[in-house]
């Protein structure tokens, strides 16, 4: 069985699988020089040759455990029709949202505008089915998504509140957004991947009182959606303050915890299977502070199902060879 299958089906604990969010970016001088020539970033997704080769770069330089498709949440809100372009240094733009316009959207032309999507997660699959790796496709959650879609850049600490007053047209959205990120799910599960992850990259941004209605319905419709379908589903809701109360909510088969978040209170408090929390700055500094922050998870986790990972995504300036020595030194742990 492959890696992190294994960890997460298993409950297999005598290997710690690794893989990196965006394991597949701007620190590799191999991707660099594809995005030299290819300016527009969603129709860098949308080119399936390019979007396997870039997949696979990290695999084939460091021997990931997984690969993650290279693609962007935001290509939901792209397929159902609002326009989403990536500005250097400053990151996603979005056109106003006519919710009119995305409602007319069908099932058709929503997989049709993916579709290069789903022939890389395709072609991909077969090499990662040869090589005993998993292959990750992945979704924004119904809130994060829908705070892109009206606020039309990222909020960073600050939201306007009143983007949420109307709220039978949030609800809307939020319909819509369930109808269509599901079938985003089902075409890369049909497509290969056997695994989800589901990014909350927003979800610190909602208060208490509100979590039932933005977080903890929506993402749970999708998880149970996807345990549906025969895939494991990982949860990665940044920040978020109870990460307890949100495993016991969602019931995902993995959660993903940031690096703002005590480890020890996660092994106490929540049982599933956990990924990730390293601080992605620590691949800044030098080889023995990589050894003993990543040893320190390893350490902490070595009697329970792990998959090592970040906090959040690899940092554009991080040195390649402090993610190779990272790999090699999991890969060497002894449980």
């Amino acid at each position: 069985m492959s890696p992190l299958r294994n960890c997460i089906l298993n409950k297999n604990t005598k290997t710690k699988p690794i893989w990196l969010m965006r394991q597949a970016g701007r620190y590799m001088p191999e991707f660099r020089e594809i995005r030299k020539k290819n300016t527009n970033f969603i129709h860098l997704c949308l080119n399936e040759k390019l979007s396997y080769e870039i997949t696979l770069q990290p695999i084939e330089k460091f021997n990931f455990d997984a690969a993650i498709i290279f693609s962007d949440i935001l290509m939901v809100p792209y397929g159902l029709g609002q326009k989403v372009e990536f500005k250097k240094d400053f990151g996603p733009i979005l056109e106003d949202l006519n919710i009119n316009l995305i409602s007319k959207i069908n099932k058709k032309n929503f997989t049709e505008g993916l579709q290069p999507i789903y022939n890389s997660i395709q072609k991909v699959s077969r090499y990662t089915n040869q090589k005993n790796k998993d292959l990750i496709g992945f979704v924004g959650a119904p809130w994060t998504l829908l705070v892109y879609m009206i606020n039309k850049q990222s909020p960073k600490k600050n939201l306007d509140s009143k983007l949420f007053n109307d709220e039978k047209s949030i609800d809307e959205i939020l319909e819509i957004l369930d109808k269509y990120i599901k079938l985003h799910i089902e075409n890369q599960v049909k497509s290969g991947a056997n695994i989800i992850q589901i990014f909350d990259s927003w979800a610190e941004l909602v208060e208490d009182k509100n979590l039932e209605k933005f977080i903890y319905n929506p993402t749970s419709s999708l998880v149970k959606f996807t345990k549906s379908l025969g895939v494991p589903v990982i949860c990665f809701p940044r920040n978020i303050k109870n990460y307890k109360k949100y495993v016991e909510e969602v019931k995902p088969d993995v959660i993903n915890i940031d690096y703002n978040v005590d480890p020890k209170l996660i092994k106490e408090n929540i049982d599933i299977v956990i990924q990730g929390g390293l601080d992605p700055k620590i691949l800044l500094s030098d080889l023995e502070n990589v050894k003993n922050e990543s040893l320190r998870y390893l350490n902490l986790f070595k009697d329970r199902p792990y998959i090592f990972n970040l906090g959040h995504g690899v940092l554009p300036e991080t040195d390649p060879n402090n993610v190779d020595y990272l790999v090699k030194l999991v890969k060497d742990f002894k449980c």
